[in-house]
């Protein structure tokens, strides 16, 4: 027969160990043997090497055989009947008896493989654990501790009680899985390790995992060799097969491990996982100073001790944090009763102590529109300003917490006498505003458990090379630049004030924002009231003067026409034509007037109606003119139909008036749908309907494009083109009363050309 050992021979070292496959090691302790059947048939696959010394058998013996050619047919037949009853509990062991010795035989399955893992107890006694006491005095225990530290304490004495080791601690992780040990019992002559602090090193990734999937784990002898595994080496197969001991109670140890305690001058070891939500939370590492085998009830009832503890973890640090929690809300509470009840709570409520009490800070600040408000030990203004701008460039619209400042601005150190730890809000995005709690610098010295650095040492032969550190004598370290570690509660009720604070400040400045537009809406109600009257005096009181100025001229002119000299006549035709003009330009100021002002109607109009209706009012002047007007199919549209009207009056009434002398005023209307470009240069995303008012007229100059539709705006001063220079200013704010716009553009002497634009949606 061709048997082969699975033994993993890679070279382990400090420099490769977090990636060892402690889970194949091929290998196990010697105090048990075992066996792997392959699960579809039973025939034994794996076995190690010191069968031998148990049953008498060698591997060449066994490989290849199945249990019943083992250990008879009544004991394979009752194994049948137990895995089918227990293959997901490996609590109850398997008594299988070979030459009058009894093995307790855990059994657990590895991919496709059947692992019988066989431990020998030579009296023959099951060694029951007396659960009932043991349940009894654990729930004691909970009912004389409120918290965690207390309660381990009381868990490490129990279970060196249950086990007998010489020294049961409770190991508990950081978020950087570095372990501190929170709990100790042991005997008098050993030194204390209570509160030493071991390097996440100690304990690399891959062997956390296994922690996590195996929660008991025994080593009876460091000084054990290691009991190779062999297979049939069957050419068929891969040339790496290996067997999955993850769930081994045998499994062998890393010698990186071994090594690490012999350093530490352990002889046996049994170790506990303690979980919190499927993590690994900690240990309860038990450590023996010679060889120690434990038997199976016995491990099991430190397994329990373990389960007590692991089902108290979340409960007591929940609670713990419910304390803290229940102080922070009552604080945060306070200060949003204060916030909301008071319209100046920045400046004159910034001191409350509860501003603190709510994260359990040592500093407080709010810094609002360049001016600080400072409560608890906080550093100068003027290492207070540059922060707060830093913070609001990194973080602008969210906030931030931290307990080493330094790790994030590291060139402020000086501040972390005050603020080596910080939370932040920003209160309005795109300034430095924004509110600060902050802690003080809290220097630890780190008990650890020797140098937590990897050391580099010299074998024998001088040679370099990397091994477990051998020394764990107490070696401190000092942490500086850190502060106390914000809990989820402050940083919640720190968070919540802020959100409040934030809204108190806008409201604050809407507040004094409608003050403002109160006192403006008042002085323009006063204006309007001041514009109203001089309406009126434009309407009654001016025009009723400039109406007698006429009246009398034309009488002086056709009763005394006789008598009066050419110059008096002159004078007097002079006056009546001003008092005529007068009057024309109060009417268009009145009417610009009304077009702001006027009730906005609106209302379904076909465009078409509009035109025609405006071309019969103008067609006088236009056959005097021999003009021609044509135009297509214009929309029907939401308007206010007097306002578009005097709007196709006064494009239509300038098309004529500025035409080339002798050539034919032709004036096209044209309509198209457009996505137009205003007049800043900025495209509308929105369609319009373009209208356009194409003449042949003297035009204008490009300059004037825009400065055309401006009030009293008049390109031609003279008599031939009589006008205000208020006409396009009306149309320009009817385009605006119909969320539109208009544009011209011209060349002189080439006709002008007006385009308005409504909106495809017009808002109404």
């Amino acid at each position: 027969m061709n048997i082969k050992d699975i033994v993993n021979r890679d070279v382990v070292n400090l420099t490769n160990c977090e990636s060892e496959p402690i889970h194949i090691p091929g290998s196990i302790q010697p105090h048990g043997f075992l066996l792997g059947l392959r699960n579809e048939d039973q025939v034994i696959d794996f076995c190690s090497a010191n069968c031998v010394d148990y049953i008498n058998l060698t591997p060449e013996q066994v490989l290849g055989k199945t249990l019943e050619d083992i250990f008879q047919k009544e004991q394979s037949d009752r194994f049948c009947i137990y895995r089918d009853y227990n293959k997901d509990s490996q609590t109850t062991p398997f008594v299988f008896v070979y030459n009058e010795m009894q093995y307790n035989t855990s059994v657990h399955l590895s991919g496709k493989t059947l692992v019988l893992e066989f431990e020998p107890f030579f009296d023959g006694t099951l060694s029951l654990p007396d659960l009932y006491n043991q349940t009894r005095s654990f729930v004691s225990l909970m009912e004389k501790h409120s918290y965690l530290p207390e309660l381990s304490q009381d868990i490490a004495n129990e279970t060196r009680a249950i086990t007998g080791y010489d020294r049961v601690m409770i190991y508990r992780f950081d978020e950087d899985y570095n372990g501190e040990v929170i709990a100790e019992s042991k005997i008098e002559n050993l030194d204390s390790l209570a509160g030493q602090k071991y390097p996440h090193t100690d304990i690399p990734v891959q062997a956390r995992e296994l922690y996590i999937r195996n929660p008991l784990r025994v080593i009876t002898d460091i000084s054990y060799t290691p009991v190779p595994l062999f297979t049939l080496n069957d050419s068929a197969e891969k040339s790496n097969k290996s067997l999955d001991l993850s769930l081994s109670i045998l499994r062998s140890v890393s010698p990186i491990h071994v090594e690490y305690l012999k350093n530490m001058g352990v002889g046996a070891t049994l170790t506990v996982s303690l979980l919190k939500n499927n993590k690994l939370w900690g240990l309860i590492a038990c450590h023996h100073y010679s060889s120690k085998l434990l038997p199976h009830y016995t491990r099991l009832s430190a397994l329990l001790q373990g389960h007590f503890l692991t089902s108290q973890i979340a409960v007591r640090e929940v609670a713990e944090e419910f304390e803290i929690a229940q102080a922070a809300d009552k604080a945060l509470l306070e200060s949003l009763t204060i916030l909301h009840k008071n319209e100046d709570f920045i400046e004159e409520f910034y001191k409350s102590p509860c501003l603190l009490k709510l994260a359990n800070a040592t500093g407080f600040v709010i810094y609002n529109k360049g001016k600080i408000y400072k409560n608890g030990n906080v550093p100068e203004d003027g290492d207070l300003i540059p922060l707060f701008k830093k913070l609001a460039r990194h973080y602008p619209n969210a906030g931030m917490h931290t307990e080493q400042l330094i790790t994030i601005f590291s060139e402020d150190e000086n501040l972390s006498k005050h603020a080596a730890g910080i939370i932040y809000h920003s209160l309005a995005g795109g300034t430095p505003d924004g509110v600060l709690w902050m802690r003080e610098e809290r220097r630890e010295t780190i008990n650890w458990a020797g140098n937590p650095h990897k050391a580099v040492v010299h074998n024998e032969a001088g040679a370099v090379t990397l091994s477990p550190r051998k020394s764990f004598e107490l070696w401190l370290e000092e942490v500086r630049n850190k502060s106390l570690k914000w809990r989820i509660s402050e940083v919640n009720s720190s968070s919540s004030f802020a959100y409040a604070l934030q809204k108190h400040i806008n409201l604050r400045y809407v507040k004094s924002q409608e003050n403002k537009h109160r006192l403006l809406n008042e002085e323009l109600k006063a204006a309007n009231k001041e514009l109203a009257n001089l309406n009126w005096i434009s309407t009654h009181d001016l025009q009723e003067p400039l109406r007698k100025i006429q009246i009398f001229a034309s009488k002086v002119l056709d009763k005394e026409n006789p008598d009066l000299s050419a110059q008096v006549k002159d004078s007097v035709e002079r006056m009546r034509f001003a008092a005529e003009k007068m009057q024309v330009l109060i009417e268009d100021i009145l009417a610009y007037s009304r077009t702001g002002n006027t009730e906005k109607v609106y209302e379904r109009v076909d465009l078409n109606n509009v035109l025609n209706n405006v071309v019969q009012e103008l067609s006088e002047i236009v056959r005097e003119k021999n003009g021609i007007i044509t135009f297509g199919d214009l929309p029907v549209l939401n308007i206010i139909p007097f306002q578009i009207h005097q709007l196709f009056i006064n494009l239509l009434s300038n098309a004529i008036k500025f035409s080339q002398d002798q050539l034919d005023p032709i004036i096209n209307i044209e309509v198209k749908t457009e996505i137009p470009e205003r007049i800043s240069g900025q495209h509308d995303k929105e369609e319009y309907h373009a209208i356009s008012v194409q003449d042949n007229g003297i035009g204008f100059e490009k300059e004037y494009e825009n400065r055309i539709f401006d009030v009293f705006q008049r390109l031609h001063p003279n008599h031939k083109y009589p006008g205000t220079g208020i006409g396009l200013a009306i149309c320009k704010k009817i385009m605006e009363n119909h969320s539109g716009f208009i544009k011209a553009d011209s060349e002189l002497g080439k006709g002008a050309r007006f385009t308005i634009f409504f909106p495809k949606e017009e808002v109404i």
